[in-house]
């Protein structure tokens, strides 16, 4: 059947939306509706199931459904007919998207994805059946898409009974996961329980973890990187599976070569093929993974790695405002990739022939094209390779890539660019503001410093109202009551960023953040955190979320904020909060321990508490000290530098001369008045 589609359509209610996504299909035939009050009271006045379509702007998959069917009249009038069709972008609601996956997983037993399409009871708002894509002819083993439609309708109309009884089960299925049985022991075994389970689980051919497609996980190369650490002698094997791993990725083309930054995951085993929409969360985490990958190993790969990361950040994902961008598309010009790929012959016109020499090698220009009759650059062999194979100096090779790569940036930047998703989203933000933060005082860069402040200034001025956190802003307007993993994530960044540059003002934020994350989202029973606040709209099911998905588990960055902010301040109820957090949801974490690194990795902190190291003298000076404290790789240590008139920390007061306080737990060092005892005591 062909397809017809019109761009003709008059817009739909989406139109007024902030969100991209939802924006894009506000002139589909569909009459969607955003996720509110409007459409639900609509199902239930119509007693029409709804059809819950979940998807996000950089979604490759959301747009080829879309084309196929949500453009197509036809399949527009089915839905129209027969549901209340409701668009949701699952960044600006994953309590909604993170509900109906779990639903997905239990009703068709294997995970979900995106595009999500869920069929729901029109008042309980209940799921009954559901699926991802979609094809609009039977494909793949799946149905036509508007076949379903018809036939979901139908059994809706003809199975109630059936359907009360799926309901009344599934209720009870999110009631019991709603429940935490608190455990009483806190023990260190669930680490190396991680560690082997990751073990077993690694990839010793290509790096990673499982086969295709890979993505890449670097909660579980952290929790490598920190069991090294904390392992007395070191653990060779697992430093090399990190290592093994880092290098892959960094070399391989889900890094993008060219213009820095990482795509979302690899569509084979190798590494050589991404999936190329690019996320701010996965390289938010990896600009942190790679800076300190580099203080572990001193691998000079890691550290360009890291500062490729954050160039990308400051010239493609930050407003000029200062808040981080949350997606880049993978399609450009209708074509997934067509920004990134190239034809060999256009690389030769645009390089001279001793750029072209060195870069064909490095980037396998020279080889046979990768994809789709073109080639995405990964890096075929090194530098010290080319050297050797050339008999030219390296640095004279490592010239010609510098020059070689900027003149393709730049050719590339004249191209027809992948969408930008320009809302901002808080808890993406403050992953940012982490990882900005850190990598500019691990590689001495005062501008990722700056650009982080500059991020969290625009969060504090418009997403902070009232004592409260929104969501997500774009285009002046903010809105969506906050998550939990907007406030821990934000409060890990502004700690981090607190020892990049210390500002009083950062330090009662991070206080007032942790606030509101007790007072509306602990669980006061048995402890932890749930996803949504006390005043959230209520929803068929409050998850409190234990395992880290493509985000850090919101419990496990809430539990390790408190932790460090805690031993900061010497506040005793953000330790107690924090220990709560760990017996009441270590017993699930122990089920799969591998999937649940920031919830070890606060659990780690709470049996063997790192150090603090407060510095107090002029800002030069101090800095001086602090990257010296921060030149190995400690990951339990948190070292802050505060200016002589600073009203913080009166405990550790200002001296007459720069100064320096060691605490571990709830005990501080007398006052350290020299660089070379400061160093001594921190090794």
């Amino acid at each position: 059947m062909v397809r017809k589609t019109s761009s003709k359509n008059r817009a739909n209610r989406l139109i007024d939306e902030t969100s991209p996504y939802l924006q894009q299909h506000a002139h589909n035939p569909v009459d969607w509706y955003p996720w509110g009050e409007e459409a639900l009271e609509q199902a239930r006045k119509t007693d029409k199931p709804i059809l819950l379509s979940i998807g996000y702007s950089a979604c490759h998959w959301c747009h080829v459904m879309e084309r196929e069917s949500f453009e197509d009249p036809e399949t527009a009038r089915v839905m129209n007919e027969h549901f209340v069709c409701i668009k949701v972008d699952r960044e600006e609601r994953p309590d909604l998207d993170r509900i109906y996956q779990t639903a997905h997983q239990m009703l068709l037993q294997r995970a979900g994805g995106w595009p999500l399409n869920m069929f729901l009871t029109p008042k309980e708002h209940m799921p009954f059946f559901g699926g991802t894509y979609f094809p609009p002819e039977p494909r793949y083993g799946m149905p036509a898409f508007h076949d379903l439609l018809q036939r979901v309708a139908e059994f809706y109309t003809e199975h109630r009974s059936e359907l009360h009884e799926q309901n009344a089960s599934l209720a009870d299925v999110f009631r019991r996961l709603e429940r935490s049985t608190a455990t009483e022991e806190l023990s260190d075994g669930i680490l190396a329980a991680a560690r082997a389970e990751l073990g077993s689980q690694y990839d010793r051919v290509y790096g990673g973890f499982g086969n295709a497609p890979k993505f890449p996980h670097p909660g579980a190369i952290e929790r490598f990187l920190r069991w090294v650490e904390r392992t007395e002698g070191g653990d060779d094997e697992a430093l090399n599976m990190a290592v093994h791993t880092l290098t892959a990725m960094a070399n391989g083309g889900i890094h993008d070569q060219i213009g820095g930054g990482f795509c979302r995951y690899s569509v084979d085993e190798r590494w050589m093929i991404p999936h190329f929409e690019k996320m701010l969360y996965d390289n938010a985490q990896l600009i942190t993974l790679y800076a300190d990958a580099w203080l572990l190993s001193g691998e000079e790969l890691f550290r360009r790695t890291a500062e490729d990361i954050g160039e990308w950040v400051l010239r493609e994902m930050q407003s000029e405002e200062g808040a981080f961008f949350a997606t880049l598309d993978a399609d450009s010009e209708g074509e997934e990739g067509r920004y990134y790929v190239w034809q060999a012959e256009e690389v030769r016109a645009i390089l001279d022939e001793k750029e072209w020499d060195v870069c064909a090698k490095r980037w396998g220009f020279d080889r046979e094209a990768n994809f789709e009759g073109k080639w995405n650059p990964y890096v075929h062999m090194d530098s010290q390779d080319i050297a050797a194979q050339s008999r030219k100096p390296r640095e004279v090779v490592d010239e010609r890539i510098t020059s070689g790569r900027a003149k393709l940036l730049g050719e590339r930047s004249n191209r027809v660019a992948p969408a930008r998703d320009e809302k901002v989203l808080t808890s993406w933000n403050g992953l940012m503001i982490h990882g900005m933060a850190r990598a500019g005082r691990v590689l001495d860069r005062r501008d990722f410093i700056d650009s982080a402040m500059q991020a969290l200034d625009f969060v504090r001025a418009n997403l902070w109202q009232d004592g409260r956190l929104l969501a997500s802003a774009k285009d002046g307007k903010a809105h969506l009551n906050a998550y939990l993993d907007d406030y821990a994530f934000l409060a890990l960044g502004v700690l981090e960023l607190l020892q990049a540059r210390w500002r009083d003002e950062d330090l009662e934020f991070a206080q007032a953040l942790a606030d509101a994350m007790l007072n509306h989202f602990e669980d006061g029973k048995v402890g932890g955190f749930f996803f949504t606040s006390d005043d959230h709209e209520t929803l068929v099911y409050r998850p409190k979320p234990v395992s880290d998905e493509a985000v850090p588990s919101g419990n496990g960055i809430a539990a390790l904020v408190l932790l460090r902010l805690g031993h900061l301040l010497g506040e005793t109820r953000y330790l107690v909060a924090a220990e709560r957090t760990l017996h009441a949801l270590m017993g699930e974490a122990s089920q799969h321990p591998g999937s649940c690194n920031a919830l070890l990795t606060a659990l780690e902190e709470f049996l063997y508490p790192g150090e603090i190291v407060v510095i107090r003298g002029p800002e030069d000076e101090a800095w001086i000290w602090a990257q010296s404290a921060t030149s190995s790789y400690a990951p339990r240590r948190m070292v802050v530098s505060l200016p002589p008139d600073s009203a913080s920390l009166p405990d550790r007061p200002a001296r007459d001369q720069l100064t320096a306080y060691v605490c571990t737990g709830r005990s501080c060092s007398p006052p350290i008045d020299s660089g070379e005892e400061l160093d001594r005591r921190l090794a």
